[in-house]
């Protein structure tokens, strides 16, 4: 009960996830895959990236860095899981223009480097470069808002979780 009056008199401003690179925000909606439009992974939001460094969004604990380095996963102090997928079936190029600058089980801060990427490389492989930010526990927040449209810095606040 007295969390839901904090949440209603300004208590807690929620959780807060940066954007983990500089770039234009996208709805999650405009981003042309299914799997991150519909929502099926969780909500979140894209950028269109206009640098090729991905940065931590928070503080937390990275899960995954996928071989390819074209995507990494972290939970978060607060409990967020975040995925940050550089790219639609970027997948298929098998590493090809990224560099994975962390591992599995790293601690890792705000803004640290997680991921180096050649965007111009990618867009000429035939690839889009929008980047999905997506809370895949997104059932256990009350809401995930968007913070930020158009333009966008590394370290911005991206998105807010409300708790439950």
């Amino acid at each position: 009960m007295f969390g839901k009056l904090k949440g209603l008199f300004g208590g807690s401003a929620g959780i807060s996830i940066a954007a983990p690179m500089a770039g234009t925000v996208v709805p999650l909606e405009e981003v042309p895959d299914p799997t991150f439009a519909q929502g099926i992974l969780g909500q979140g939001a894209a950028i269109l990236p206009a640098e090729g460094r991905v940065t931590a969004p928070a503080d937390g604990t990275i899960d995954v860095m996928f071989d390819t380095g074209h995507a990494v996963s972290m939970t978060t102090a607060d409990g967020a899981e975040v995925l940050i997928h550089v790219g639609i079936d970027t997948v298929q190029l098998n590493g090809q223009h990224y560099k994975a600058c962390c591992k599995a089980g790293d601690r890792v801060k705000k803004g640290d480097l997680l991921i180096e990427f050649d965007p111009e490389a990618v867009k000429a492989a035939g690839y889009e470069t929008v980047t999905p930010v997506i809370i895949c526990n997104t059932d256990r927040f009350a809401a995930v808002k968007t913070e930020k449209t158009g333009p966008v810095a590394a370290g911005d606040v991206l998105l807010t979780l409300q708790a439950k």
